[in-house]
């Protein structure tokens, strides 16, 4: 499975760092960090080998004329009742208008999945999920910096290798 994803930039990671003591009471706090834009599938491909190519081939005319755009960072928020695994799920709020039009325009191009997508998209960062309400509404209450930053590129992100498989640089 892959999915595409915005990087996150440093300063984002270090208020996530920033923010860990107060995520040990959760069961999973996340330690490497994702902005999902949209996810993608395996292009019906048998394997990883030959879905890669054939993505990157299915996202050139949907991103041919993305401009870099700009996402902030607006607070923290929760899913009490995730569509998947265990909640609540804390996350750093995302903001940026761009982003949600670009989500759009792939789920246009890629099946949207029920209850994460489409319009039941909210960009996010996650911090940590399990635990108790009790604790994701302590934290939402806190004030955090806003950060903003300028997405350049995009990553063709592998579940299989946990990691990026392809960068895509946005040129609009």
């Amino acid at each position: 499975m892959y999915s595409l994803n915005v990087p996150v930039p440093g300063a984002v990671q270090r208020l996530a760092a920033e923010l860990h003591p107060r995520l040990t009471a959760f069961e999973t706090v996340r330690e490497r960090y994702t902005l999902v834009v949209k996810r993608l599938g395996d292009a019906g491909e048998p394997t990883a080998a030959t879905a890669l190519p054939r993505l990157r081939e299915q996202l050139r005319g949907p991103l041919a004329d993305v401009a870099p755009f700009d996402a902030r960072i607006t607070g923290i928020d929760y899913f009490e009742r995730p569509t998947r695994g265990t909640g609540p799920v804390v996350y750093l709020a995302v903001d940026s208008p761009a982003l949600a039009a670009l989500h759009e325009r792939l789920c246009n191009e890629f099946d949207p999945i029920d209850g994460l997508e489409g319009e039941d998209y909210v960009p996010h960062v996650t911090l940590a999920r399990g635990g108790s309400v009790a604790d994701a509404e302590a934290l939402a209450a806190l004030d955090v910096e806003e950060t903003t930053w300028t997405v350049r590129k995009l990553d063709l992100w592998t579940t299989e290798f946990r990691e990026s498989a392809a960068t895509i640089r946005l040129s609009g």
